[in-house]
């Protein structure tokens, strides 16, 4: 049975284009131009996943809304901002409001079909008994890749689907330099160094936010990033 995604984008023309792509794909896509009347399908009944824009014709935030609506009405379902808004601000109010990860619309199809195919493969995970093998620990980092939670000295950390593997990808053999191709392989996304950039620098605000010391994302120049162990 085809997964259904439900997309929340008030640009007609995107709209339709997304539709078309996801539907070559063997999605069944249910657009919606505006909040009304997505919260009202939603109520009758919930997508596999929802696609959503965060400014909504007349409402600026109107997104956010919506995400917090699907949220109350869904733990697991997988939520993701598609957005022209890049900045910390929107992306920190997203993943806060229960969205999984946030991308911009500048992304390729290809990495839109990546991080929705991994959220997808997350959702069947969930229902799987946990193994030792989704666990990283490394000093006050605890990481589960089953349920893509992370914990930096026992407080959860907010991160995007995106940033989460990143990162998986340094924790995961500390002390070793990771290229930006390998950390983008283990994401399965395709972007410029300026993208990995700002991705690496979102995760160190994050821990940040908990720990004002937190120094263990570590740029090696001309070679990528490792994890101090």
């Amino acid at each position: 049975m085809s997964k259904r995604i439900a997309l929340v984008e008030d640009d007609q023309a995107l709209r339709e284009n997304y539709v078309a792509a996801l539907n070559k794909q063997g999605y069944e896509v249910l657009a919606y131009a505006n909040r009304k009347v997505a919260e009202q399908a939603f109520a009758s009944r919930l997508p596999d996943l929802a696609l959503i824009d965060i400014g909504l014709q007349d409402e600026l935030d109107g997104g956010f809304a919506v995400c917090q609506q699907l949220r109350s009405m869904s733990k697991t379902l997988p939520i993701i901002f598609f957005t022209a808004r890049d900045n910390d601000y929107d992306t920190i109010c997203g993943l806060r409001m229960g969205a999984d990860d946030y991308l911009t619309k500048d992304i390729s199809f290809p990495h839109l079909l990546a991080r929705i195919a991994a959220l997808f493969r997350r959702t069947e995970l969930l229902n799987q008994p946990q193994s030792a093998t989704d666990l990283i620990q490394c000093g006050d980092l605890s990481m589960d890749s089953k349920r893509m939670t992370v914990r930096w000295k026992n407080q959860l950390i907010e991160l995007t689907v995106t940033e989460f593997w990143m990162l998986h990808a340094i924790a995961k053999y500390s002390g070793h330099v990771k290229s930006r191709q390998q950390l983008m392989d283990e994401s399965k996304m395709v972007v410029d160094d300026t993208t990995i950039t700002s991705h690496i620098k979102r995760i160190r605000k994050k821990f940040m936010l908990i720990d004002a010391d937190f120094d263990r994302v570590e740029t090696v120049y001309g070679m990528g990033y490792r994890w101090k162990s």
